[in-house]
């Protein structure tokens, strides 16, 4: 399981030790600006014409401290506009871009959110990414989105975003900010009076998360809460907080190709047979496993007294709580493989089934071999066909879109 949305913050001897373990595995990953670069349209072209939150053409210093609102986020929502200059301070004090925008062919500049001309609903789709992602690594599923005339907003979060001195607050607000930003659109009208909805696709357990937390956000909001009408769950849905799905997860996000949780059993396996023969490629491999192994061990422990915080356990108990128990009522798609490393089959058919008897219509795919978060490119036609028939009956693409042929295997 890759990690929440959030670790509250404890005390100082916590972010110290945390700090301390950080600087000794692990490399921050900075999300540099040139890479939200979209081919497309820039963060700098608005969706509307209403007042923008993101400005790269900011007059406020880059150097001024963060004023978000002690007041409940969900507060703002009796006018969403007058926060914006609050919003835009967040963001001109960071390198990192907190969403961006992806626009299907169609929509003039940007401002007619849905490509589909007078025909069904305007929709956005919100990628949440896993843990360690990075924009570039969206790209294909934003294409599958763009071809059927559906408009995506993308969001990623990085080890250093969780684990960092304030175990998570920023991240937090980079939540928040995205929750506001939906909102905002949402609460628009159309000038052609076609509903505006949204639609989910999470990755793994961070995504997952991060989903629950932009609920959270905007619970005192039922009228928008109803304009989501449906989520797809890809190798996430793990209700449980156990220490050794995190710390498999943050593994594989620091290790990245090096760890063996991102590639299937027989992937992991070749090469390493006992008695097979001592070469470089083989000392490499026994080296990375080792590695793996030393690094998995740390985080456990280290997961182990985090977790276990009794801020933190109940942050995470009340994001957990709502998506078991206050999910919208819209259908949902969980995308999952029995050889994922990560993230236990068990777990995300066992919460299947508790959704399934809380009243919700829940579909489901078991890719059966292929690894966390790699169903797409290991069964690109599969994955395309179910994507496309979970999105026919969330009535979210006209019958003639389903004539667009899958996507070539990149």
């Amino acid at each position: 399981m890759e990690a929440s949305i959030r670790l509250l913050a404890c005390s100082h001897r916590h972010h110290v030790s945390t700090s301390l373990f950080l600087k000794l595995h692990h490399k921050p990953l900075p999300l540099s600006s040139s890479s939200f670069r979209t081919s497309s349209l820039s963060l700098s072209s608005p969706p509307t014409n209403r007042p923008r939150i993101f400005s790269s053409h900011s007059n406020i210093s880059s150097n001024s401290p963060f004023g978000f609102p002690k007041t409940p986020f969900t507060s703002q929502f009796s006018n969403p506009i007058s926060s914006s200059n609050r919003f835009a301070r967040i963001v001109s004090g960071t390198q990192d871009r907190v969403f961006n925008w992806h626009y299907a062919a169609g929509g003039e500049k940007g401002i007619e959110i849905g490509a589909i001309p007078k025909e069904g609903p305007i929709v956005a789709v919100v990628m949440l990414g896993w843990l360690g992602s990075q924009p570039k690594h969206l790209r294909r599923y934003i294409e599958l989105y763009n071809a059927r005339g559906i408009h995506a907003v993308t969001f990623v979060a990085s080890v250093k975003d969780v684990l960092s001195f304030d175990l998570g607050k920023k991240l937090e607000e980079r939540i928040a900010v995205l929750a506001n930003e939906l909102a905002l659109w949402l609460s628009e009208s159309d000038k052609d009076g076609r509903e505006r909805c949204l639609f989910f696709h999470t990755f793994s357990n961070t995504g997952w998360l991060a989903y629950g937390a932009i609920l959270e956000n905007l619970k005192s909001r039922q009228d928008l809460l109803e304009k989501i009408k449906g989520c797809v769950v890809d190798s996430g849905g793990d209700p449980d907080i156990n220490t050794k799905v995190w710390a498999a997860g943050f593994t594989a996000a620091m290790l990245k190709k090096r760890s063996s949780f991102t590639y299937s059993s027989e992937e992991a396996g070749e090469g390493n047979e006992v008695g097979s023969p001592l070469n470089s490629r083989n000392i490499q491999i026994k080296g990375a496993m080792l590695m793996e192994t030393v690094l998995f061990a740390a985080l456990e422990k280290l997961f182990s007294f985090l977790l276990n915080l009794p801020d933190v356990n109940k942050r995470l108990t009340k994001i957990i709580s709502v998506l078991v128990n206050n999910q919208p009522y819209c259908p949902q798609l969980y995308l999952y493989s029995t050889a994922d490393k990560v993230i236990p089959f068990q777990s995300i058919e066992s919460f299947i089934e508790e959704q399934r008897k809380s009243g919700r219509e829940v579909r489901s795919f078991n890719f059966g071999s292929s690894p966390h978060v790699d169903h797409y490119r290991t069964f690109p036609d599969n994955y395309v066909s179910v994507l496309q028939k979970f999105l026919k009956e969330c009535v979210l693409i006209p019958k003639e879109m389903h004539k667009v042929k899958s996507e070539p295997h990149q």
